[in-house]
């Protein structure tokens, strides 16, 4: 019984490990998301108004 006992409490550890892991790289593709479409965003600003005094002139 006792290393059934030890053999369950490593499995809940390897398994709350995973979750964890598995949240972690959820948000950093997240965070990786939205910063590759802030810095589009950021990009497009300057073209446009380049496009913009260009068209007027």
């Amino acid at each position: 019984i006792s290393k059934e006992n030890m053999v369950a409490s490593e499995s809940m550890l390897a398994d709350t490990d995973m979750a964890e892991e598995m949240s972690d790289l959820v948000k950093n593709q997240i965070l990786l998301s939205s910063g590759t479409a802030m810095l589009a965003q950021a990009n497009q600003t300057p073209q446009s108004v380049m496009q913009l005094l260009n068209a007027g002139a």
